[in-house]
C-alpha cells in the first residue's frame, strides 16, 4: 500500500512572528511545486495565524505543537483544539518527549489528547520513543509498546486512518546523535507489527510512521531508504529554509527512486 510521505517541521519555542513569516515565505519559495508528499510546519502558537496567511493557497500544511484535552473551560494558559482549528491548523503534535519530560504528560494524557484531536477534526502526530538509559537496558521495544498501546487506547481502525506516528528516540533529540537507519527501521517495523496486531494488516500498512531525532540534510537519504520510514519530524533543521528544503527534496528523491 502506498503510504503518505510526510515531512514535518517542529519549530519548538523559536521564531517570533516576523521571523516565522520570513521562514514560511522562504519555504514557500523553495518548496513550490512539490506535490508528491505532505509538508507540515508547526510554528509556536503566537505565529500560527500569521503563518497560515502566508501558506494559505499553497501545498504547505499547518500544524500546532500541542493542545489541551478539553474543548473549552477554566484552564488558564491552555490552547483548545477548537482554537487550533480556528486559525487553520490541520495537524497537532501530541506526546512529544519534551512534553512528557518537562510537563509530566503520561499515556493517559496523551490518549485523551489524541481522542479529542480526532473528535475535533485534527490529525495527531503521535510521538513516542525511549530514553538513553532504557535503550542501554535493552528496553526500547518494551517502552515503545507501552507508549503505543497507551496512546492509542480505545481508538478504532477508522480513527487510525487519521493518525500519524513519529518514533523519536529521546537520546537523539537535539543531541546531534541520530539513530542509525537500521536502529530506526527496527523500531518502526516493530511499531507496524504492533499496529497489525491491534488493527489488522490493511490499516497498519496505511499508517505513516515518521522518524525524528537530529534529522539533517546529510542523513535524510539513508533514513528515507528504509522500508518503514515514511517521512521525518524535524526539529532544529526545520528552522532554516535551506536545511529543511534540502531534507524534503533529498528525502522525496529517495522515495521516488524506490
Amino acid at each position: 500500500m502506498n503510504r503518505e510521505i510526510i515531512f514535518a517541521g517542529n519549530w519548538k519555542m523559536h521564531k517570533r512572528i516576523g521571523e516565522a513569516i520570513e521562514l514560511a515565505n522562504g519555504l514557500l519559495r523553495e518548496l513550490y511545486g512539490i506535490e508528491e508528499c505532505k509538508i507540515i510546519i508547526c510554528p509556536p502558537f503566537t505565529a500560527l495565524s500569521e503563518v497560515k496567511d502566508v501558506i494559505m493557497d499553497s501545498d504547505i500544511l499547518l500544524g500546532a505543537q500541542n493542545m489541551f484535552w478539553e474543548k473549552e473551560g477554566a484552564y488558564t494558559g491552555e490552547i483548545s483544539p477548537l482554537m487550533l482549528k480556528d486559525v487553520g491548523c490541520e495537524y497537532v503534535i501530541i506526546g512529544h518527549s519534551e512534553r512528557r519530560k518537562y510537563f509530566g504528560e503520561d499515556e493517559q494524557i496523551v490518549n485523551r489528547k489524541i481522542k479529542l484531536a480526532l473528535e475535533t477534526g485534527l490529525k495527531p502526530i503521535f510521538c513516542l520513543g525511549e530514553k538513553l538509559e532504557e535503550r542501554k537496558a535493552g528496553k526500547t521495544l518494551e517502552i515503545v509498546e507501552i507508549q503505543l498501546i497507551g496512546g492509542l487506547k480505545d481508538l478504532s481502525g477508522e480513527n487510525m486512518r487519521n493518525v500519524i506516528i513519529a518514533y523519536e528516540p529521546v537520546w537523539a533529540i537535539g543531541t546531534g546523535v541520530n539513530a542509525t537507519p537500521q536502529q530506526a527501521e527496527d523500531v518502526q517495523a516493530f511499531i507496524r507489527q504492533k499496529l497489525t496486531e491491534l488493527y489488522g494488516k490493511q490499516i497498519a500498512e496505511g499508517v505513516s510512521i515518521l522518524y525524528g531525532g537530529s534529522v539533517k540534510p546529510d542523513n535524510i537519504e539513508e533514513l528515507m531508504a528504509e522500508k518503514d520510514i515514511d517521512g521525518v519530524l524535524v526539529g532544529g533543521a526545520s528552522l532554516r529554509v535551506e536545511s529543511f528544503s534540502q531534507i524534503v527534496r533529498k528525502g522525496m528523491a529517495v522515495k521516488i527512486r524506490r
